[in-house]
């Protein structure tokens, strides 16, 4: 999955020409082994995956996941079917060997039956397993009571606190019409409210779904670096500059400064020319280390033009991955890191500083490495000064705030955090480090705030407390309790200022015209793609 032959098509079936910019022919670059080393490991056997883009590898697991037992209409099944034959619980039960609160909790969608229980049920209904399991409802009331079951379990409903409604055989069916219309209405309308932003909510949501699925680990993207830092004979340590630049070289890419790059890119790739182009500028927070892997990571795994924004978010994640995993190479970091787990003083500074990347970068880093070598789940936050989330991850059951689409990216996050409260640490200098007892357990966290051209935000690690001992800054008397998501804990002002103040106050919001603007279009979402073809144009001629 790095690089082409020469008459190959490099992605958007573009030509893969050599660049002509060096004497006689370069050495060929080998394949490298992640494609095939991810269909050894049982990633996929499909020949066609290594040129999907990040995430769609999965699709079939995912598909496989969706293919679970429904409960809820396997359940109305058998009510049906057992009153059609007009048995009773006892009786069903007596046929079965099961007592009839047993059966009372498979009808009800509650309880998933053994496959031994599925084969009993299907011979005492007189219907076979498969018609048990992948039957249609058989009428519509039927499909009306399962829609409404389902209405009345999805947290949106269970968020009101409303009574669920459990129809009886007396129950008219233009009830159950009217009762599943207004659900279905109600959803209409938490979607239509949200339309805008909608797709980028839901496809931050699955990424991080996946994300968690694997801790935060893919071993696929991993091999490709490994493949890669061989080619430039990396021995250890952090990535120099120079050995980037041999890196482009072994892709055989040549790299070009230029200082009218397309303000809405931090690189362009000619693919034609085999040229890749950079900012002579500074990018601000980016490091120019970062943007060129980044470029160089989107051959190396061949994405191809995206056809749906969480097809774009996947590719992102992809190139971030995989420059990360160059940057700060798994085996020197996981071997860095166990020697600090070793003497109990892991600290996301000290990987920061061994491999010269930003705080930020070594966080997320951590989150790669750290369940799948070190035993050690986490979560990770970056939280703007106003509270609200930019990102997060988690596969340590914390329980971060989320709209109705799942969504936690532009949610306020409690006050008493660790990422909170490192805002109003005096001590800059230092990790601010953090237990908080929360909902879903007590965390330790460690934070430090860095500013860059959005504003000032805070980056967090934290960690279940058991595993606290492994960290420096454990011993840290900062304790927290947060109730959230009980909007007394902060969300709601104390009573006393409520009562001072409600009603005599009218605030005038700094919202972000972005927070109201539709997704950006074009193939590549805020790439302003004319603007690029005439840049290639121009230079192609240099």
């Amino acid at each position: 999955m790095t690089n082409l032959p020469p008459n190959a098509s490099g992605p958007g079936g573009a030509p893969a020409q050599s660049s002509g910019g060096g004497s006689g022919n370069p050495p060929p670059s080998p394949r490298p082994q992640g494609a095939r080393a991810a269909a050894k490991n049982g990633v996929s056997a499909d020949p066609g995956a290594a040129r999907r883009p990040w995430g769609a590898g999965e699709a079939a697991e995912l598909a496989a996941d969706d293919a679970t037992v429904d409960l809820i209409s396997l359940g109305k099944q058998i009510r049906h079917l057992r009153k059609q034959r007009e048995m009773s619980l006892d009786d069903l039960g007596a046929a079965v060997g099961s007592a009839a609160s047993q059966l009372s909790l498979i009808e009800n969608g509650k309880k998933e039956p053994k496959l031994s229980m599925l084969r009993a049920l299907a011979r005492a209904l007189g219907v076979s397993s498969d018609e048990l399991l992948g039957a249609e409802p058989p009428n519509r009331r039927v499909a009306l009571e399962i829609a409404l079951e389902r209405a009345q379990r999805s947290a949106q409903y269970q968020a009101l606190g409303l009574p669920n409604v459990k129809p009886s055989g007396r129950t008219p069916t233009e009830i159950l019409e009217a009762l599943v219309g207004l659900h279905r209405e109600v959803e209409r309308q938490v979607n239509l409210h949200t339309a805008t932003p909608e797709e980028a909510r839901r496809a931050n949501t699955e990424l991080r779904r996946r994300m968690r699925d694997k801790d935060n680990y893919f071993g696929d993207i991993e091999a490709e670096a490994r493949t890669l830092l061989a080619g430039v004979d990396y021995a250890g340590g952090p990535l120099s500059q120079h050995q980037i630049a041999d890196l482009a070289a072994y892709l055989r890419f040549t790299l070009h400064h230029v200082d009218d790059l397309p303000h809405s890119t931090r690189s362009v790739t000619d693919l034609k020319h085999r040229r890749i182009y950079l900012t002579q500028v500074g990018t601000g927070s980016h490091d120019p280390r970062t943007v060129l892997l980044q470029a160089l990571a989107s051959h190396v795994l061949q994405h191809d033009v995206p056809r749906t924004y969480l097809e774009f978010l996947g590719q992102r994640v992809a190139t971030n991955y995989l420059a990360a995993a160059l940057l700060i190479p798994e085996s020197s970091a996981v071997a860095f890191l166990r020697q600090s787990m070793t003497g109990k003083e892991i600290a996301v500074e000290d990987l920061r500083d061994n491999f010269a990347v930003s705080y930020e970068a070594a966080a997320h880093r951590f989150t790669n490495l750290a369940t799948h070598h070190l035993g050690i789940r986490t979560h990770f936050q970056k939280v703007h000064k106003s509270g609200i989330i930019f990102k997060a991850y988690e596969n340590d059951d914390v329980a971060f705030p989320a709209d109705p689409t799942g969504a936690i990216e532009g949610q306020p996050i409690c006050r008493y955090w660790t990422s909170r409260q490192v805002f109003d640490v005096p001590d800059k200098f230092n990790a601010f480090n953090q237990y908080t007892d929360t909902a879903t357990g007590t965390y330790w966290c460690t934070a430090r705030t860095e500013r860059s051209a959005d504003g000032l935000f805070s980056l967090s690690i934290g960690v279940p407390y058991e595993s606290a001992k492994w960290f420096r800054g454990k011993e840290t008397k900062a304790r927290s309790v947060s109730k959230c998501p009980d909007p007394d804990c902060c969300r709601n002002p104390p009573r006393a200022l409520a009562d001072a103040w409600s009603g005599q106050a009218w605030p005038t919001a700094r919202a972000a015209s972005s927070q109201l603007a539709a997704m950006p279009i074009g193939s590549f979402p805020g790439v302003d793609e004319t603007e690029v073809y005439q840049f290639l144009e121009r230079h192609a001629k240099d």
